[in-house]
């Protein structure tokens, strides 16, 4: 799966809605979700812009501390491998109260993980907001310089996945993937597809 990036000359230039949107799935089959959700991805020089819309008629979010487990409540993420051989990568993650957690991961590609948390993307910017009828939107602005010396050059591609976790009003956990992994586990990169920096 291949996600193309647009580069936009500045923050103040994005306008989400000319964006090219993809959809979530559900992990395991790639089915239809319960709720919908759509994320939109561009670059500026200096950062990775991400924005999630997403239906939602529940929320549980109770954590308040940076780099608390927010993965077991109502989350987005956006896992991002600049080098593209799956066994480091970094993982973004916000809660529906604004929380944030990052991590450094490294996996061995035989099923085991290291998830280092003390490591931080000094430069992280995020924001959620209410949108009508029951949508929730979230944006994460990920500088370059937490993650790489430098900008991309147009044309490079990096492995990433993006994820949702929803907990239902009966309290049914949903997992649902842009990149559908086979296993109700976002940690494996053999199912990550490529995002492709482009400038026009």
């Amino acid at each position: 799966m291949r996600y193309e990036c647009r580069y936009i000359r500045a923050v103040e230039n994005i306008s989400w809605g000319n964006i090219p949107s993809g959809r979530l799935v559900e992990v395991v089959t790639g089915g239809r979700p319960r709720l919908e959700t759509r994320f939109r991805a561009c670059w500026t020089t200096d950062a990775l812009h991400v924005r999630f819309e997403c239906e939602d008629d529940h929320v549980v979010a109770t954590m308040v501390r940076r780099d608390d487990p927010i993965y077991e409540e109502d989350v987005v993420e956006v896992f991002l491998d600049p080098k593209g051989t799956g066994r480091e990568y970094y993982e973004f993650e916000l809660s529906p109260r604004g929380v944030e957690f990052d991590a450094l991961i490294r996996n061995d590609l035989e099923g085991r993980i290291e998830a280092d948390i003390a490591w931080d993307a000094q430069g992280l910017h995020t924001s959620v907001s209410d949108a009508a009828d029951g949508w929730r939107h979230y944006e994460l602005q990920i500088p370059f310089a937490d993650l790489l010396e430098g900008s991309p050059l147009p044309g490079t591609d990096w492995g990433w996945n993006v994820y949702r976790i929803d907990d239902d009003v009966e309290g049914n956990r949903h997992y649902w993937a842009w990149s559908p992994t086979g296993k109700v586990n976002f940690h494996i990169p053999q199912r990550f597809g490529t995002l492709v920096f482009v400038k026009a």
